[in-house]
């Protein structure tokens, strides 16, 4: 997939600590990727699947997912019509295809979630060495489970990913729940103080949460519902995602990034598709930050393959969060997976753009 586009962003932070307007090109609703993905009958129902997949920019073409060759996903497995799938290797956790599948975030990408993706809403957050297992839809429930290795040596849990998730749809009406635990590991720097090396990925990467980045375990609950009633489809939901800290963490205090979202589209023929989102996310713990954000977009298909899209978004944030030395900082505003900072505790971002699938 290729989408491309220009955005104005009305506050962007710059290395010397000022906040100001720019222009930015790239994409605003999905991740640039290219990739295999394949797979070969054994007989009786069962398959064998494989997935290589790699992130880049479209305006560098310079590597994503911190320059790993296949950093989107790359794994192997075994697909059966009976027994379900199970996959090996860099993947999703089952929050992210079961939970996430039911939020705006599948209609209208990574602008339309939570302040710097805290709760893996856009899925920002592989897990390396896992291990998950989904089960075939019977009845209308789909579970899903995921493992992933630590491979730290006499120290099993540390660095190690588990996440489970379940889905039911009836009709138009879908509901899906998961929870998602990562132990940091126990990689420290020169003071003493944890730095991240778990087999999930880093979800410290805007001024959101990067004071928790020292954190023991990140735990996250999420649950969402959808209903689609004719040319309408509304859904909200809500997720919980909590750091715990220990003696080698800079924070203290065990803390809470709560959020609750609601979102509603209407398509007009089989091209158009308009949608509005709403977020509103507190911090509960060693801060107290509090985050609005309003989304809007429509999303134009040229045909199956191409389409052309306008997004907009505005986030006000206030109160505290931690900083990256673990001390109390004036929040930011930090719209979505769109991964800038603001500088600013406002931030408004407006984009338009094109995809074409391959």
């Amino acid at each position: 997939m290729v989408d491309g586009g220009v955005a104005y962003v009305s506050h962007a932070a710059a290395a010397d600590g000022t906040s100001g307007s720019a222009f930015r090109f790239g994409n605003a609703m999905s991740g640039n990727r290219w990739g295999l993905k394949g797979s070969e009958e054994l007989g009786g129902g069962l398959s064998a699947v494989f997935q290589l997949e790699s992130g880049y920019s479209l305006g560098t073409g310079v590597a994503a997912q911190g320059g790993r060759e296949f950093g989107r996903t790359a794994i192997v497995g075994l697909s059966s019509t009976r027994w379900g799938t199970i996959r090996m290797g860099r993947q999703y956790d089952p929050l992210v295809d079961l939970v996430s599948a039911l939020t705006e975030d599948a209609y209208f990408g990574l602008t339309f979630g939570p302040p710097g993706d805290v709760d893996n809403y856009d899925g920002s957050m592989r897990v390396n060495n896992g291990i998950k297992y989904t089960s075939p839809l019977v009845g209308g429930v789909r579970l899903a489970a995921l493992y992933g290795f630590g491979g730290v040596a006499g120290a099993t849990s540390a660095g190690q990913t588990w996440s489970v998730a379940g889905s039911y749809a009836y009709g138009p009406f879908s509901v899906a729940a998961g929870y998602f635990s990562a132990n940091g590991g126990n990689t420290m720097n020169g003071a003493g103080v944890r730095t991240w090396s778990a087999s999930a990925d880093s979800p410290f990467n805007t001024a959101a949460n990067a004071g928790f980045a020292s954190t023991h375990a990140v735990n996250i609950a999420r649950i969402a519902a959808q209903y689609a009633a004719g040319a309408w489809t509304v859904g909200a939901g809500y997720s919980r995602t909590e750091y715990v800290p220990d003696g080698a963490s800079a924070f203290h205090v065990r803390t809470r990034f709560n959020d609750g979202s609601a979102f509603a589209n209407y398509r007009i023929g089989a091209a158009l598709n308009a949608g509005i989102g709403y977020h509103y996310t507190w911090l509960a713990g060693a801060s107290s930050a509090h985050y609005h954000q309003l989304n809007a977009g429509v999303d134009y298909l040229l045909s199956k393959r191409t389409d052309v899209y306008a997004i907009a978004a505005f986030q006000r944030a206030s109160g505290t969060t931690l900083g990256a030395a673990g001390t109390p900082v004036v929040a930011q505003a930090v719209i979505g997976d769109y991964g800038l900072n603001a500088g600013a505790n406002t931030q408004t971002i407006v984009a338009i753009g094109m995809r074409q699938r391959f």
